[in-house]
C-alpha cells in the first residue's frame, strides 16, 4: 500500500519514561490546542510519570484535564480488533489524529503493522494522521539510520523538526539513491 499523502511519520528517542513524558507533554498540549485528537499505543504504563510531571508543569487546568483524558496505560495486550475500534473512535474528518507509539523496536514494528492494516481497511477519515514512534534508546542498538529513513520528521525536546536539522549530514536513503543514480 502506498502511504496516503496526509500520513506523516515522526520518530523520537528517549532514555527514560520521564524523559519521554517531559518531551511529549508540550507537544501534546500544542496539538490539543489546535483541536487535534491524540491516542497512545504504549508498551509501558506512563500514567504515574505523566501525573508527576503534569503536577509540576506550568499548564492551565483545562490543558491538564485534556492531557489526563489521554490513555497513558499500557496497551501492550491490545488485540487488532480492539486497536481498530480504538483508532476509529478517535477519527474525525475535521481533526488531525496523532498516534503516539512507544516501546521497544519490536513493539513499535507490530503497532505500525497494525496501523498499516487499519489504513489498508479504512478510508482515512481525518485531515492528517501523524504516527509518532518513540524508541527507547537502550532498545534499538545501532539501527538509527534505518529508523530515520522510515520517518519524515523527528520529535525532540524542542519540538517537531526536520531530521537533517537534528542529525547534520544525514541523507535519507531514498534521496541518497536518487543522488547516486543521477
Amino acid at each position: 500500500m502506498k502511504n496516503p499523502s496526509n500520513l506523516k511519520k515522526i520518530c523520537s528517542f528517549y532514555v527514560s519514561k520521564y524523559h519521554l513524558v517531559t518531551m511529549i507533554l508540550p507537544y501534546i498540549k500544542e496539538k490539543l490546542e489546535q483541536k487535534a485528537n491524540f491516542i497512545t499505543l504504549l508498551e509501558d504504563d506512563l500514567t504515574e510519570n505523566m501525573q508527576t510531571l503534569l503536577t509540576n508543569i506550568n499548564f492551565n487546568l483545562k490543558d491538564k484535564e485534556k492531557i489526563e483524558k489521554i490513555n497513558w496505560n499500557n496497551t501492550k495486550s491490545l488485540k487488532y480488533k480492539d486497536l481498530e475500534e480504538y483508532i476509529n473512535s478517535a477519527t474525525n474528518k475535521n481533526k488531525d489524529l496523532y498516534i503516539l507509539v512507544s516501546g521497544n523496536s519490536d513493539y513499535i514494528e507490530i503497532m505500525n503493522k497494525n496501523i498499516k492494516k487499519w489504513l489498508d481497511k479504512n478510508t482515512l477519515k481525518v485531515k492528517t494522521l501523524s504516527v509518532i514512534n518513540c524508541y527507547e534508546v537502550t532498545q534499538f542498538n545501532n539501527s538509527i539510520k534505518e529508523i530515520l529513513d522510515e520517518h519524515d520528521k523527528i520529535l525532540n525536546t524542542s519540538g517537531e523538526k526536520e531530521i537533517q536539522d537534528v542529525f547534520t549530514g544525514y541523507i535519507k536513503q531514498e534521496r541518497l539513491n536518487n543522488i547516486v543514480n543521477d
